[in-house]
This record gives C-alpha cells, structure tokens and sequence, in this order.
C-alpha cells in the first residue's frame, strides 16, 4: 500500500503541475543539490520520452539555453517549448549523434538520460539490455558532449551498470553516486551524477567546432 501511495502522490503532483510524469521530481531534486543546468546551457537528453526531464531542463536552461532530446517514441503532444526540440531516433543508429549536434548548435554542456530498457523480468536478457543500452550512451560521450562538460545517466544495479561506471569515471574529473526521494521504494535505480568531463577525441567524421 505505501508504494502505490508514493506512486500516485507524484503522479498527482506531476499532474497539478503540467510535468508529463512523476520523473521530473528526480531531476528537480538533483537540480536543487547540485545545481547541474545553469541559464544559456545546451542540454542533451537521451531517451527523453515522455518529456518530462526536457520540461524540467528548459526551465533550468532558460530562454537562452536549448534543449534537445532523442527517444524511439515521439512525445505527444509536443512539449511547445521554445527552446526544445525533441527528435525520434535510436541511440546506436550512427548518424544521431549528428542530428543531435545539429539540432543543439553545438556540443553539449549536459548529457541527461533517464533511459532504461523495457524489462522482460528475465535477468539475462534485461542485463543485456541494460548493457547495450549504456554502451551507446558511452559510444556518444565523446562526439556529443563539450570538455569540461557534465552527465546525469540513470543506472538499474547491475555487474553491467557497475562495469559501466568504472568506465565513465575515468572520462570525468568528478563522479558520484545519488539517489532520489522520488525514485519508487525498492528500485535498484541510482543515477550517476558527473563533471569535469575529459575530452576524448572523436572521429574526424563527427569534429565539431
């Protein structure tokens, strides 16, 4: 009874509020602690159906920010935020990190993702899952987001995940671990909070300014 209570006070909340899901409270908490999106930011979002981080993030970024984000769905209705663009895509196709540049201006100065693979409830195809997925948001890093730059990625426990973070670290002068209130009771869910990004030299196809 006490989850369905939790679920359906943010659900409420989102709701009251015009955020697309409850989600959007994680990335507020996170914005409130750590202060990751700043006025006149690019921002990334990946994976960003329903749209609800991208709510949060144009808020974050201001008039004079933008926000992009990719997702297999597309978000209907559209969010009609000035400075978003949501794009339909998937995260291994190889031509998306250009269509994200392109659509950003440049590169990013956040990298957000809640994403995370439709679970089958069993546990070596959800790893797998799991895994693919996070290979692909590493694969972009490099081409996508600016020196110095920061990552919020969401992480579902596992030796993947763990595996994951181990690599990621090494590209950030600043890695940490967090959880949030509004993450469901009994969730392995945790996010990787990153900063001080390392660049790492693309393919000469993807250089950008």
């Amino acid at each position: 009874m006490s989850t369905y209570q939790r679920k359906d006070h943010f659900h409420q909340r989102a709701q009251r509020e015009g955020f697309r899901s409850r989600a959007a409270y994680k990335l507020l908490e996170i914005q409130k602690a750590h202060r990751l999106l700043n006025k006149g930011q690019r921002v990334a979002d990946l994976g960003c159906w329903p749209g609800s981080w991208m709510q949060v993030a144009a808020q974050g970024v201001g008039p004079g920010g933008r926000v992009v984000g990719v997702d297999l769905a597309a978000i209907d209705p559209p969010l009609g935020l000035d400075n978003t663009i949501a794009l339909c895509g998937d995260l291994a196709d190889p031509e998306i990190a250009m269509k994200l540049l392109a659509a950003l201006g440049g590169r990013a100065d956040v990298v957000l993702s809640d994403a995370a693979p439709k679970l089958t409830g069993i546990r070596d195809t959800d790893r797998a899952h799991e895994e693919t997925l996070l290979c692909a948001i590493e694969s972009l890093l490099p081409r996508l987001l600016r020196p110095d730059g920061s990552l919020l990625l969401k992480l579902l426990e596992s030796p993947e995940a763990q595996a994951s973070v181990g690599r990621l670290r090494l590209g950030f002068q600043r890695a940490r671990s967090v959880k949030t209130a509004a993450t469901r009771r009994g969730s392995t869910e945790r996010y990787l909070l990153a900063s001080g990004y390392i660049e790492v030299s693309p393919p000469r196809s993807f250089r950008t300014p």
